[in-house]
């Protein structure tokens, strides 16, 4: 299993949630994307469009107002 991480601090929405379709697209079943953002309202597009897509994806808070984003490939 691979783990890609993807710096998108300081970097509004869409933008998030687009670089991590993107990666996820090249990676193989069990693969996981790290996304590291700062902003909320990722949190909410990303997790949405997982459950769309029926991604497992899980939040850890790393500080305040940082937060990493797992999207797992299944």
């Amino acid at each position: 299993m691979a783990q890609v991480k993807i710096d998108c601090m300081y970097e509004p929405c869409p933008i998030p949630l687009l670089k991590a379709a993107r990666e996820l697209s090249s990676l193989e079943l069990g693969d996981v994307v790290l996304i590291e953002t700062d902003h909320s309202c990722a949190i909410a597009n990303i997790t949405e469009w997982a459950e769309k897509e029926k991604l497992d994806c899980w939040i850890e808070e790393t500080r305040s107002g940082d937060w990493n984003i797992y999207i797992k490939k299944t």
